[in-house]
Parts: C-alpha cells; structure tokens; sequence
C-alpha cells in the first residue's frame, strides 16, 4: 500500500522537471543575508515549470493558466505572478495557503463583465504552517476580476493561497514530520506538515526553530525552540547530506541539555528530507552538541494474540507467550486486550462487557462498571481510557490505583464513538466517531498536569478523514499513521491514515472486527469474526485460525 513517505513516485513524475527551490516560510527576528535560497547545495530539486501567459489570451485562459501555474513554486510562484497585474502581484500571497480539489471536480463561470468564478469540490486545504486538514463538503468559489494592462488581460483581485487538485498537489508538495518532544521530554511527537518539495531542509527548519506546533497538539507537546534563538540564514545549506544551520550568538547562552534538545528535534524533523546529519553554528563556527537519545515507539512485528488460552506473539505455528498475563486473561475470558509497553498491564473488555485492568501477577481488577463501553486503552503511565460507545463526552481515565480522572468535554461534537486508542507516545488519542451523520477519524493532544503524567484534558479534536462508511476499530501503525477498518455496505475497508496528511484504502477480508498495527505501512494484522488471523503479503493471506483474541501494544520492554 503506497503511503506518504514514498518519495520515489514523486521524484519519478518530476525527472524531466527543472531544478527549483525558493524562501518558504519566515524565519522571524533579524535577518543576515545568506546565499540565495536557489544557490543552497543539497540534494536536487524538482518542480513543474508551468506555462507564461500567452500572447492575447482570453480572461478564462488567463484564469484557467493562473490555476496552473500554482504547481510551479519556484521564485515564489513566479509564473503565476505573470498573470497577474503589476500592482496586484505586491500584494498577493501565494504562500496563505493550498485548496486541493478533486481532479475533473473544476468549473468556470462569468457571472459579471470581466469577472469570472473558478468552482472546485475540495478534498483538503492546506494553511500557511503546512497543516492539512480535509475539507468540508460544498464547492468553494474563487472569483477573479481582471483588467486590461498594456492591451492584455490580467488579474487585478483574486484569493490568495494557490488551488491544485489532489493528483498535482501530490507532485508539488511532500509531507515532512516536524519532531516535537512530549512533555516529559522523553519521546519525539510527529506533527505532520506539507512543503513545495523544492529545498525541504530549509522550509522544515525555518518551520521547526521560529513557528509551533500545531494548534491541536501545542499543549501535549513541548520544543526547545521556545523564541530565544532565531536563524542567521534565510536559507539551509546541504553539504553530503548535512545541514548546515547558522544560528544568532545568543544559542552560546544555552545550556547544553537545551542545545542537547535542538538537535535532537533538528535531525528527526529534516531525516524525512533525506539529511544524514545536522551541522549546528554560529557564523562559521561548529557548536559542540550531541542528540539526546529518545524512547523507542516501536512495537513487537509479531502479532500478539490469544489461541487456545495461551496469550503471546504468534511465531508460525507457536504461541511464544508472555510471562503473568496470559493465565489471568484466559481466566477473564476478554474480548479485546492492550498491553501496555512493559507488558505487565492489559487493559481488557470481557466478552460480557466489564472493562478490566489486568496485572502479569494474576490480579484482575474492574475498573469501569458503564454499559456499552468501546474497547478499553492503555497510555504510557499505565491510566486506562474508557468511553461508551454511545455517550463520546463521557470519557475516564483510571490511574493505577484505581483512581478515576474524567476527562472534560472527550469528544464533543461527536454523537457515537466505535474505538478510542491512545498513542504509543501518551500525547495523543485517537478515535472513529460519529458526527453529522457521518463516521470519521479524530485526533486530540492529550494535555496532562506539570508532571507531565496525569492527563487532564483533551485539545481541540483534529478531524483527519471521513470515512465511507460505520466505523469498525483503530490501531497506531506508528507516531503518524493510523490504521482503520470500516464497512462500506457489506464491504470492510482498511484505510491507512497519515494525521495531518492523505489516506490510502485497500479491501478488507469478510467480517473483520479487529485490527492491530505494527511499524510501517502494510504490517496491520486483522482479526475476523471467525477467528482467522490475516497478514498483508500484498493480498491479503491467513497467517492463523482459532485466534480469540488480536491485542494492541504500547511499545516494547525498557
């Protein structure tokens, strides 16, 4: 399944393409004057080159040509600025923002004299910071007035931003994961962004040390970019793979576990653009910093499954089980189970509802008494997360000792909730539910207390896809992506959705009612209502049968 960390597609359709690169985003505080950003060496860039306008082109070509345009960033969308008035072109803004739009979902009206309307039916938008989010329904209208300048029509009034439909944005723009640190500062948090693919290193760069995070997810994460620094560079050098970033003097005054942070943030944001390493300095002299090193995410490849009372990771035919948990499981006969990283906590839902917290030293211990209860979620910090599937404002979250903490306003706006599953960094949860008719995908920062472990809140819900269809259950693929079943009529559907970013569906196998994430795109693990186990070997393939149980993990021991 292709999803939006494979690069080669793009860089394929763009061979033929000239080399561009151009200023992205702004970099705040004083600026020095460095090498043009088209100078910068690095890795080759690729990007349309659009057509000028043509000699006495009509108001609808020069509209319909200014569209186009939009997929040639270079020189901050030079080409695009043609069609545009002298004057006009001071003051429109290509870089506020992208409306994507589904292809052949375009039209053109004149509703008044040298005025014409360009109709689109949106997938996604895309604002200043690089955020996506997908789009409400509904057409949106972009009107354009022109006028004739030295007898030829140009654009004197449009929106600014640019318009692409979805099959060029892919081409034009490339996400990039911004790294943040979780509250404790612990673990790296994806924030997913989306840049003109022309020299990424210093849009994510500018992005990383003078912007933030994104709304959703400010106040569950944390940056040692905090405004005490700024870029001496408008633009990010690439020598052999490293980043040369120059900073002001001040960085000097920095303590070495706040330096220690910076570069840990630095090399995680820029390795999706193909950076080895980060050079830190200020004027030509390298600064003394070695990354931090951060808690692993990442979850056993096997699947973890209950068959014939032994529970642990299926390896062929074998059930390699887990020490403590699996007597005590099988005892409470569950219908679903999450292990939290350590694996000596499950939380569990029995098949006659009762959501437990299990421990690998026998005890079981009921923690949530409420009817028609989603399946229950462990966090870092060992609280379980609970919410009936009928009442999405109504969620809990269970400390160790039983403790129970409600959590203000869960998911309002929502009127059902089918899963709920708190990523395996604790800074986020995610969940499919019901809202306006229509079954979704949400996200939430989780935000917790100064200690950075009780949660207290959630942020503002993220809305990262709109499914076809009643939502079936969830699971973390990794710190970006989340893996989803859905059924459309009598069709399961397994969508792979990047949060903050675009989704790829494939077929599911009949009466899937589990679903459990690995490492990277493709490693889900499907349960169905008849005990079959399936893997993704590019089609679907049974691994198992007689599988009671498909569990989630929170990670791997130490």
């Amino acid at each position: 399944m292709t999803v939006r960390r494979t690069v080669s597609t793009v860089i394929a359709l763009a061979l033929a393409l000239v080399l561009t690169a151009c200023a992205g985003l702004p970099t705040g505080g004083s600026v020095h004057v460095g090498k043009a950003i088209d100078e910068v060496e690095g890795p080759p860039d690729f990007s349309y080159v659009p057509n000028s306008p043509v000699k006495d082109a009509t108001p609808q070509q020069i509209v319909e040509g200014f569209i186009a345009a939009g997929s040639g960033p270079r020189g901050n969308w030079k080409v695009a600025q043609e069609f545009l008035t002298t004057t006009f072109r001071q003051k429109w803004q290509p870089q506020a923002g992208v409306t994507v739009y589904a292809p052949g979902e375009s039209s053109i009206s004149s509703p008044a004299e040298n005025e014409l309307v360009f109709s689109v039916e949106p997938v996604a938008t895309v604002d200043a910071t690089g955020s996506y989010r997908p789009a409400d329904p509904g057409r949106i209208p972009f009107t354009f007035s022109l006028v004739q300048e030295r007898g030829q029509w140009r654009i004197a009034q449009a929106p600014d931003g640019i318009v692409l439909d979805a099959n060029r944005f892919g081409s034009v723009f490339q996400s990039y994961d911004l790294s943040y640190f979780d509250r404790g500062w612990r673990t790296l948090i994806p924030d997913v962004r989306w840049f003109p693919s022309t020299n990424p290193a210093t849009r994510i760069t500018a992005a990383l040390v003078s912007g933030s995070p994104s709304p959703w997810l400010a106040e569950s994460v944390r940056s040692a970019f905090t405004g005490e620094v700024t870029l001496t560079q408008p633009s990010v050098p690439v020598q052999s793979g490293i980043a040369q970033i120059s900073f002001d003097p001040s960085i000097r005054d920095l303590n070495r576990e706040t330096l220690a942070r910076m570069k840990t943030q630095l090399e995680a944001s820029l390795a999706g653009a193909g950076i080895l390493d980060v050079q830190m300095l200020v004027g030509d002299e390298p600064l003394d910093v070695t990354a931090r090193t951060t808690r692993s995410t990442a979850v056993d490849a096997r699947p973890l499954v209950l068959r014939d009372g032994a529970f642990g990771f299926l390896s062929g035919n074998d059930v390699e089980e887990v020490p403590g948990l699996g007597d005590a499981l099988d005892e409470a006969d569950p219908e679903s189970v999450e292990t939290d990283a350590a694996r000596t906590t499950a939380a569990v839902r029995t098949r006659s509802g009762a959501i437990l917290r299990v421990s690998s030293d026998g005890q079981r211990t009921e923690v949530d008494t409420r009817a028609g209860m989603t399946a229950p979620t462990v966090d870092t910090f060992g609280y379980i997360w609970t919410v009936p599937e009928d009442q999405p404002g109504e969620v809990v979250a269970y400390a160790p000792d039983g403790t129970a903490r409600k959590i203000p306003a869960g998911w309002v706006g929502a009127t059902e909730v089918a899963a709920m599953r708190v990523s395996r960094d604790g800074a986020r949860v995610a969940a499919l539910v019901r809202s306006g008719g229509q079954w979704a995908v949400w996200v939430a920062g989780i935000i917790r207390d100064e200690s950075g472990s009780v949660p207290t809140s959630l942020g503002q819900p993220l809305p990262v896809a709109t499914l076809g269809g009643r939502g079936v259950d969830l699971s973390w693929i990794d710190g970006a992506t989340i893996a989803v079943v859905y059924v459309d009529g009598q069709q399961r559907v397994v969508r792979e959705q990047t949060v903050g970013g675009q989704g790829t569906e494939v077929r599911g196998p009949d009466g899937v009612v589990a679903v459990a994430g690995g490492n990277q795109s493709g490693s889900v693990f499907l349960l169905t209502d008849d005990g079959s186990l399936y893997a993704q070997r590019g089609s679907w393939q049974i691994l198992a049968s007689d599988v009671s149980v498909l569990a989630d993990q929170q990670g791997l021991p130490g």
